[in-house]
């Protein structure tokens, strides 16, 4: 399976809500590295697995809307705990409808998987991949 990765990053604000989170309950920021890995099996006709300046350019427009904003605020997200593993199926999802309304290019339809991995810190990580 051939892959490509791009990568951007968000900064947010969130708190979560329930014990096992501790000093996180309360208001916090975090910093995210975002990855967006697009795979197929073969290579489109010019010999890539989808144009690394619109699959760079869609994966900026998707967080755009995420980045310095309070989580807590946001109503797509009511009621949710945004943990890390949550915000990586939200990015799926806005990199999903992305491929599917044509902004990655005619080829991209021909990706078979996508994963979204966020970084926390160096040392912890989440994601969430996803059978286009």
């Amino acid at each position: 399976m051939y892959s490509l990765t791009v990568r951007d990053h968000i900064m947010i604000a969130h708190s979560f809500r329930g014990e096992i989170f501790g000093p996180a309950q309360r208001m916090h920021g975090a910093t995210y590295i975002v990855d967006a890995r697009f795979q197929r099996t073969e290579l489109d006709a010019d010999g890539l697995v989808v144009d690394i300046g619109l699959a760079a350019q869609a994966l900026k427009d998707e967080l755009a809307g995420l980045n310095f904003r309070n989580l807590d605020e946001a109503p797509e997200f009511a009621g949710r705990n945004t943990t890390t593993e949550f915000m990586a199926r939200a990015i799926f999802d806005r990199m999903a409808a992305a491929i599917a309304a044509g902004r990655l290019g005619v080829h991209a339809h021909g990706l078979e998987c996508l994963t979204i991995t966020l970084h926390e810190s160096h040392i912890a990580w989440a994601g969430y991949e996803g059978v286009l």
